[in-house]
């Protein structure tokens, strides 16, 4: 397994079987419930655990959705650091940046909204991640092979504006995931 970049300090072992067992009772009532599966009291009482383990564990429902996403931003991490082309290495930047867009948006379609709680639960979230910082780092060395002249940094906040979840969730009330797909190719002009 790969580690989130900017992941914590290694767990006690009650303090890391009372996580898993929070973690498994939220992904039960998401489940059963949707997204408000994720309150923090009921998640609680699922798991047998005081609400007090859940706040120490889990400040907030944004830090308990960013849990349940963890092994889905692994396997994404994993696929486009050392997966096959397009998104892995081995295929020309603009190829695995055009890829790793169109996984991103998989992802959002099929966890847009635990995605959209856990980047706006908190203020800043999104950004403070070591998932968004992983990603941006990717997308500046993606930019910087396609284009050297430009300023990666910026132009990777850039693309991943408008993939922030809760602008896909917007967007898909009155879209496709494919049309979103072809606009983010043609706001890149990943097609020339």
């Amino acid at each position: 397994m790969l580690p989130i970049a900017g992941s914590g300090p290694i767990e006690r072992a009650d303090a890391a079987r009372n996580r898993q067992k929070i973690v498994r009772a939220a992904a039960k009532l998401v489940a059963a419930k949707g997204i408000d599966g994720l309150a923090l009291d009921e998640v609680a009482a699922e798991a047998g655990v005081g609400i007090g383990t859940v706040y120490r564990r889990f400040p907030d429902k944004g830090a308990l959705a960013q849990a349940l996403l963890d092994e889905n931003e692994r396997e994404f991490q994993e696929s486009f650091i050392s997966g096959p082309p397009p998104l892995g290495p081995g295929a020309p930047a603009a190829q695995r940046l055009r890829a790793f867009l169109e996984k991103y948006v998989d992802r959002l379609e099929t966890h847009g909204e635990l995605l959209m709680v856990a980047e706006t639960e908190t203020p800043m979230a999104r950004f403070v991640t070591g998932a968004y910082r992983l990603h941006h780092s990717h997308l500046v060395a993606l930019i910087s092979e396609i284009d050297p002249e430009t300023d990666a940094h910026f132009r990777a906040d850039a693309i991943l504006a408008p993939l922030a979840a809760a602008q896909y969730v917007y967007q898909r009330q009155s879209m496709t995931s494919e049309q979103i797909k072809a606009g983010l190719s043609d706001l890149y002009r990943l097609d020339d």
